[in-house]
């Protein structure tokens, strides 16, 4: 259940949710029409800790690849890719990417931990959310831990609020009956 059209507001306009797989191929041909094949523009990323209402936003990532070509060579192998955070946007465009990240983040029901990638378009500046990650990378130099320290959280600090957030979702009596070491 989630908004693909890019508009900021998911408070519930255009959502579609369904069990039917018929209905859901149906609403998903109808959202992709609405979506731009290529947004022009800044690729940004912002994570997301906590849960719910306590959920919090922390600092933009703004990305500059080489070419605007963020693709696997950039992200994991060159030099030449930049991260910025602060992001060096205007401060009311940096809060309307935290609160678009936020508002899907609840919207999906992510918890924990969580980065969404977006795309602000050169033309007139409207962000896109691009896919929200709910279980991303937390090596040293991963983007979740940059933006947190940015927030003047540490990397032990980041990983005993993610681990004191965590919860488990198998029931009771599953767990009972699992075989002991």
């Amino acid at each position: 259940c989630a908004r693909l059209d890019g508009h900021p507001d998911v408070a519930g306009v255009g959502l579609a949710r369904t069990d039917d797989g018929y209905v859901l191929r149906r609403n998903l041909r109808k959202a992709v029409r609405n979506v731009p094949a290529n947004v022009d523009g800044v690729e940004v990323t912002c994570a997301v800790l906590g849960s719910g209402e306590t959920a919090r936003a922390l600092p933009v990532i703004r990305i500059d690849a080489p070419d605007g070509n963020y693709d696997f060579e950039h992200k994991y192998f060159s030099e030449d890719t930049g991260y910025h955070c602060p992001s060096g946007l205007p401060p009311a465009e940096e809060t309307e990417i935290q609160r678009l990240t936020l508002a899907a983040y609840r919207l999906l029901g992510c918890r924990g931990w969580g980065r969404a990638d977006l795309m602000i378009r050169a033309s007139d500046r409207k962000p896109f959310l691009l896919e929200m990650n709910t279980s991303p990378g937390m090596t040293g130099h991963s983007l979740v831990p940059m933006s947190a320290r940015a927030a003047g959280i540490g990397y032990e600090e980041l990983c005993l609020r993610i681990l004191a957030d965590a919860a488990l979702d198998t029931p009771a009596r599953a767990v009972q009956g699992a075989a002991q070491p």
